[in-house]
């Protein structure tokens, strides 16, 4: 798995969308871009892929493509239309593109990372986190925050792993 940072200034979100998935190397290679500041962090994204991938291979995946599965754990949803609020969006956004191949191909994730990079204006964005908007977006309530010592990051951890519970 590899993390792709930068700013993406989308005009049209279909025409972008299809410029980050033409970008895949090889078939195989699943492009996901996110709304960085809802991801918590590499380890929010990296759980997500492998929950989804589990899912798909026990064929209990509720989408028909491994990039929105992988979105649907990410944002602990069960419902793609409300999984794209964490995705990208039109105007200037700062983005974290998640690049993975399926079998594990670091050749084919590293190429198709460097493509995806070159349609980024560079930036540092996975720290570019709203805790606001993730507590909103994750319903992560001040009680919950105060009887933990994880913070944010680990609420946000529980529901992407709960997602498996729900189905």
């Amino acid at each position: 798995m590899r993390i792709v940072e930068g700013i993406a200034d989308v005009a049209d979100l279909d025409t972008v969308l299809d410029r980050l998935n033409g970008a895949a190397a090889e078939p195989g290679v699943t492009v996901q871009a996110f709304d960085a500041r809802y991801v918590v962090g590499r380890d929010h994204l990296k759980r997500a892929v492998e929950l989804a991938d589990r899912a798909i291979a026990r064929g209990e995946n509720v989408a028909r493509e491994r990039g929105v599965e992988i979105l649907l754990y990410a944002a602990g949803r069960r419902q793609i239309d409300d999984a794209l609020t964490m995705g990208v969006s039109e105007g200037r956004t700062p983005v974290v593109v998640l690049v993975s191949d399926a079998g594990g191909d670091e050749r084919a994730e590293a190429a198709t990372a460097d493509a995806v990079a070159d349609l980024l204006e560079p930036a540092a964005t996975l720290d570019e986190t709203a805790p606001e908007r993730v507590r909103a977006f994750f319903d992560v309530t001040q009680a919950e925050l105060d009887a933990t010592d994880g913070g944010l990051a680990a609420l946000v951890a529980e529901r992407v792993a709960l997602l498996d519970v729900e189905k």
